[in-house]
């Protein structure tokens, strides 16, 4: 007789979106998500590309600190003001090369 699988909770399409927030020490993936605006394809993706947060293991859970998190952010913002920065350069480059 094959052994009963345990039964999982049915996960509910676009629960990342309504996930309560809390004054959280760790987030799960799902209240990461919900609290950063991001989808949890999104997520996974930025993780792939080695981008996405530092997680630890609790038990069976991935869980997210809320100082990784803060890490997160930072890391992106200064991402995203490198890329401002490094446009205009580039933009500058070839206003000169096309202008002189």
């Amino acid at each position: 007789m094959a052994e009963e699988e345990k039964e999982r909770k049915p996960r509910t399409p676009g629960a990342w979106r309504t996930a309560r927030m809390a004054a959280a020490a760790a987030f799960s993936i799902d209240e990461f998500c919900a609290a950063h605006r991001l989808s949890p394809e999104m997520y996974f993706k930025l993780k792939r590309e080695g981008r996405g947060p530092r997680e630890m293991q609790v038990g069976r859970r991935r869980m997210i600190s809320a100082e990784a998190a803060a890490r997160w952010r930072r890391q992106r913002e200064r991402e995203a003001a490198s890329r401002k920065q490094n446009s205009g350069i580039a933009e500058r480059k070839t206003i000169e090369i096309s202008g002189a």
